[in-house]
């Protein structure tokens, strides 16, 4: 039977990002998403100009007719909450739907580039931890890391040192491990290789006995929805039952693929990369081949 995951976040119709790019990820990867929109934008909130119809109010009546329909989910994937209200809402969605055969991935969007987002306030970050604590993984970047550890981000941008950089976060990550979740995926870690010189983008995987590490070359640009791409596709692979380092190779080089062809391009940051190629990476799964 095919799993589904229950994928809670907005949906904008440009931008590559939320729901979009949840949807077409997970069921390339064979999954069924079954979208509980917190918004609906005309395009994500870079644009310079947006529509947005908030859902916050019409969270309850969704989650009150799927109850009726006496549904379950092998995993529930939150993304972007807009405020304290809708983590509430998600907090009584999974007080109905979480259950002991149901995975729980938080992406706890917050801010980036060592900046909080300004819409958030402290009683967010601080209801955002609450929810981070229940979950079995969750996706955060090193700014979000860095928030939910109350750590300064500017004492991890001076460092230099490779070695020393990822030891650090690692025992960040364990400090929220000791709280709730089972395994982290630290995004978008900016580093310089030790050996070769050269500039990279990794993603640190961190349980409390084991962490690995996915690197792949900066290209340079930053694009809207590469976090929603990467935090679906670890949903995804979650549900079918991969092992979280495979399916971040996978992830990671489907991403890089994409960027790479979107610098070519010249794709505005904006409207997010051109994925849609490499979904086929995702779509192979080991666990069908001794079936």
């Amino acid at each position: 039977m095919i799993k589904k995951i229950a994928v809670i976040n907005d949906l904008s119709g440009f931008g590559r990002c939320s729901l979009t790019a949840a949807i077409s990820v997970t069921a390339a990867m064979g999954v069924q998403p079954c979208p509980f929109p917190t918004a609906v934008l005309s395009a994500q909130t870079g644009y310079p100009s947006y529509y947005i119809d908030d859902f916050t109010d019409k969270m309850d009546f969704i989650r009150q007719e799927w109850k009726k329909m006496n549904v379950s989910f092998d995993g529930i994937y939150t993304g972007f909450l807009a405020d304290e209200k809708q983590i509430e809402k998600v907090n009584a969605f999974l007080d109905m739907f979480y259950g002991k055969r149901t995975f729980l991935l938080v992406d706890p969007i917050m801010g980036d580039e060592g900046k909080q987002f300004h819409i958030f306030s402290a009683e967010f970050v601080r209801l955002m931890k609450e929810l981070v604590y229940r979950a079995d993984i969750i996706t955060p970047n090193l700014t979000e890391l860095c928030l939910l550890t109350d750590t300064d981000f500017r004492m991890i941008g001076q460092m230099t040192e490779e070695k020393h950089l990822f030891t650090i976060i690692e025992q960040m990550a364990k400090n929220v491990i000791a709280k709730g979740p089972h395994e982290i995926v630290i995004t978008g870690i900016r580093f310089r290789d030790s050996a070769s010189g050269e500039e990279k983008i990794g993603n640190l995987y961190v349980t409390k006995k084991e962490s690995s590490l996915a690197a792949f070359p900066f290209i340079g640009e930053s694009f809207s929805g590469t976090g929603d791409l990467f935090a679906s596709a670890i949903a995804g692979g979650k549900a079918r039952g991969e092992r979280i380092p495979d399916i971040m190779e996978k992830a990671g080089k489907m991403i890089e693929l994409a960027m790479k062809d979107s610098v070519r391009d010249g794709v505005p940051r904006n409207e997010g990369v051109e994925y849609e190629p490499y979904l086929r990476m995702l779509m192979e799964n080991p666990s069908l081949a001794h079936r």
